[in-house]
């Protein structure tokens, strides 16, 4: 991947990530452990997460600027967040991204590494 250019840049925009967060939405709906903690209607959510992403790869500050600091491990404490809630979090991800055309492998696994973080970061629960 070039590191002269932001994440954002390198997965192609706007475009390109709305098309990321609406494939791993309905993988996230689906999944028997992440499905539960998610409202039924999930549009709000996919925006949210569109703007969050947005400004996490480095593209315009959305969330901030609609929400103020994203405070995301204490936005997520109110639900049971156990490490293969973390793990399936990321395959669900994981999937979403090769199912984007466009997205080379090791940029792919780069947004990956760069998410893992923050998702075991929101762990709360044991298992």
């Amino acid at each position: 991947m070039n590191r002269n250019i932001s994440l954002y840049e390198a997965i192609g925009g706007a475009e390109s990530l709305r098309r990321i967060v609406e494939s791993f939405y309905p993988k996230v709906q689906e999944h028997e452990l992440l499905g539960p903690l998610f409202p039924d209607n999930i549009l709000p959510v996919m925006e949210k997460q569109i703007m969050f992403l947005t400004q996490f790869f480095g593209g315009p500050m959305l969330f901030s600027d609609e929400y103020g600091h994203p405070m995301m491990r204490a936005r997520h404490m109110p639900f049971p967040i156990t490490p293969k809630h973390a793990e399936a979090w990321l395959d669900c991800m994981r999937r979403a991204l090769q199912e984007v055309s466009g997205l080379d492998e090791e940029l792919q696994s780069y947004i990956i590494e760069r998410l893992s973080g923050p998702a075991h970061h929101f762990v709360n629960t044991p298992e």
